[in-house]
Formats: structure tokens, C-alpha cells, sequence
């Protein structure tokens, strides 16, 4: 692969609090040529697509964002690159609505943007007190104190057992449930509380990260119905590219990186896990792997992005 030259977008990026993760490992993979279509599903702060706009002529993005602010941060971009970038209001895990096909790249940075953790008052963090919202798109659905207060203890259990990988979770959905109606759980501060006393205090002694970290990720994900768009959105992507063309997925869990890997062996005509006894034979090969194991951030990168820590980019080409 050929290295790119990244330094202006990495430049503008970081003026604006965002810094695409793994930006030039992407455009290896992606190797964009005079005229290539690209789909961004994941728009953000539009990193890796102004670093797409700037990587050949004429080259040309669509975006994809269920934020409605994202709308804000595309301004810049519509302007510069008047012809050749759009941003559509569609959450990705509706992609299979999108008439556009025929793409020689496809790209998606899982997980919450920047601007969504810094901005307290959408209520994704409890590092700054703000309304519980959590939600990705804050024209639709409830917010994440709504939720809380009538969900059904199965939902609760599929949230922060399931999603959150919480081990205490049984302490953690029973103290949820004795907070309800008390106000408790209106906001990020008094939630992280509700469930950081629930939490033993022998292994809050020695966590290395706060105690409510893994509830607040899988009520995230619980909410925002992330890994079920991310299982209705990655063959509706496989199948709106071009032959030759590459899909690249960064994740940053299991939760999220499981179902990539999956569905990328079963395109690569190999076995999805170990429970996958489909006999060879029997199998269809429709791409060929770019990454044996995924590619992870530099040391480097993870001195000036600490956020892209536990980043894992995998990537197939279309046959």
C-alpha cells in the first residue's frame, strides 16, 4: 500500500476538536482514482471525507448522518466542494433506502463522534452533568431517562449485561429500577451515581475506569438501536458496491467488530465462527479479504487521539 499525504485534513480537523481515526490507513485501502465514488456512512465531523474530496480529481462523496447537526458541520464542505459532496439526514441502518449504488468505496467509523461526547448537553458522557438524552438523533425515539423509567427488566438486561458488559449487572438494573420516579435518572451525573453505588465498593476500589462507563455504553447502544442498523446496514452496503470496490468498517468494541468479522469471512467464503459448519462446497465466494486481522492505530496516532485507543479497521474488496 502507498502512503497519503494527510497533513492538511488532520490540520483542519483538529482545528474543529475532530481528528479522523485512522484516516491514512483508510485511503491505503481505498486507493481512490480520478472520478471514484465514495459512501460515507458515518459523516461526523467529515474527516475522512474531505480527506476522500482531497485525494484524487474529481473524486466524489456522498454522506450519510442521522445528527442533525451534522447538517452544521457539512456547510463548510457543500461550499468548497459544491459538486462533488452531498450529505443525506439517513441513519445508515436504513441504507437499504438509499436509491445511490454502484460505490468504489464504502466507509464506516462506528460508534459516538467527537462532537457528540464534548457537546454535554446531548448526555452521552457524565463527565459534565446534563439530561440523560443519548440519543444520536434527538428528533426521534426517547431519551435514554425515558427509557430507563419504563423499560421491561429483559430490555434492562439486554442493555447493561448484554451490551454493556457489566458483570454486576443484576446490582446495577435493581438499583435502575429502585430510582425510578425519584428524578434520578433525569440526568448524566445522578444516573452515574445510581449506578456506581451499585457497583461494589471493593471493585470500584480498583476499576480502571468509572464505574457507570459499561451501563452508559449499553443504554447508548440499547437506544440508538446501533448494532442492529449495523446488522441491516452492512449487506445493503456490500451490495451497493462496485466490483473491485472495497468496504472498509472501523469499530471500536466486540460488540461492534463481532458482527463485521462475521459478515466479512462469510463474503470471503469462509466459516463465520467456530459454530459455522457450512461444508465448503457449499459455500459462495463474493470478495477477498484486505485484512487478516484488523489494522489498529500507531503508537503515534494514539499520542495525538487518545480516542482512537481501541480502533479496529477491517476491510474487504467486492469480487
Amino acid at each position: 500500500m502507498t502512503a497519503f499525504d494527510t497533513t492538511a485534513v488532520a490540520t483542519s480537523s483538529s482545528n474543529s476538536g475532530h481528528k479522523p481515526v485512522l484516516l491514512n490507513e483508510v485511503l491505503e485501502f481505498f486507493a481512490p482514482k480520478p472520478g471514484a465514488r465514495f459512501l460515507d456512512c458515518t459523516f461526523g465531523g467529515g474527516g475522512h471525507t474531505q480527506a476522500l474530496l482531497d485525494s484524487a480529481a474529481d473524486v466524489s462523496v456522498i454522506g450519510l448522518d442521522r445528527d442533525p447537526q451534522a447538517q452544521d458541520r457539512a456547510l463548510e464542505l457543500s461550499s468548497k466542494y459544491a459538486n462533488r459532496f452531498q450529505l443525506i439526514d439517513l441513519n445508515f441502518g436504513d441504507l437499504d433506502t438509499l436509491p445511490n449504488r454502484d460505490f468504489d468505496g464504502i466507509l464506516f467509523d462506528l460508534g459516538v463522534s467527537s462532537f457528540q461526547l464534548d457537546d454535554k448537553e446531548r448526555g452521552f458522557s457524565f463527565r459534565s452533568d446534563a439530561p440523560a438524552d443519548m440519543r444520536m438523533d434527538p428528533r426521534r425515539g426517547v431519551s435514554a431517562s425515558e427509557w430507563l423509567e419504563t423499560a421491561s427488566e429483559a430490555m434492562l438486561v439486554l442493555a447493561i449485561r448484554d451490551y454493556g458488559e457489566e458483570k454486576q449487572w443484576k446490582r446495577v438494573i435493581r438499583s435502575i429500577i429502585d430510582a425510578r420516579r425519584t428524578g434520578a435518572l433525569s440526568r448524566t451525573s445522578s444516573l452515574a451515581e445510581v449506578i456506581a453505588n451499585a457497583i461494589p465498593e471493593r471493585e470500584r476500589r480498583v476499576a480502571r475506569i468509572h464505574p457507570a462507563t459499561r451501563s452508559f455504553q449499553g443504554i447508548r447502544i440499547a437506544i440508538n438501536d446501533e448494532l442492529g442498523a449495523l446488522e441491516r446496514t452492512l449487506p445493503a452496503a456490500f451490495e451497493r458496491l462496485v466490483s473491485g470496490g472495497v468496504l472498509c468498517v472501523i469499530s471500536f468494541h466486540s460488540l461492534e467488530d463481532r458482527p463485521v468479522k462475521r459478515a466479512m469471512r462469510r463474503w470471503c467464503g469462509m466459516p463465520e465462527d467456530q459454530a459455522d459448519s457450512m461444508p465448503q462446497d457449499l459455500r459462495v465466494r463474493k470478495a477477498e479479504a484486505l485484512t487478516k486481522r484488523p489494522v489498529t492505530p500507531t503508537l503515534l496516532e494514539i499520542e495525538n487521539n487518545s480516542r482512537s485507543r481501541s480502533a479496529k479497521l477491517r476491510a474487504v474488496r467486492k469480487l
